[in-house]
């Protein structure tokens, strides 16, 4: 039973150092750390309500796990496709495109959370 929750412990240690890998050796982690980062910082300065920094909050963390699944994915394309080869190709394409998806999504959500409020600012009426 003991190595049993051992072995769990240390699940945990695969997982942060996956994460830590993530955003090091991923440039495009890095990108959407900044965006989670001004995102965050702007949600802060326009006051929003609960509801909307939870759709927010999906949204980051559904863009950065796509992120993430894409590297992964990537890694295990490499390894198993060093040479160039037209699957593997569309194995990273696929992917890249998933995350890319996710992105476009969010910004919808961003975008109608945030901008009526950015327009009530700048309004003449606001």
């Amino acid at each position: 039973m003991r190595n049993y929750f051992i072995a769990r412990i240390r699940s945990f240690g695969y997982a942060f150092r996956g994460i830590g890998i993530f955003f090091r050796d991923t440039p495009h982690a890095q990108i959407h750390l900044l965006a989670i980062v001004l995102i965050s910082a702007l949600g802060g300065w326009l006051g929003l309500s609960a509801t909307e920094w939870c759709l927010i909050l999906i949204c980051m963390g559904l863009v950065i796990v796509a992120e993430a699944l894409n590297s992964a994915l990537e890694y295990l394309t490499d390894l198993a496709s060093p040479e160039v080869h037209p699957l593997a190709g569309k194995a990273k394409d696929v992917a890249a495109g998933a995350v890319l998806l996710g992105v476009i999504f969010a910004a919808g959500v961003w975008g109608i959370i945030f901008l009526p409020k950015l327009w009530a600012l700048v309004s003449p009426a606001g």
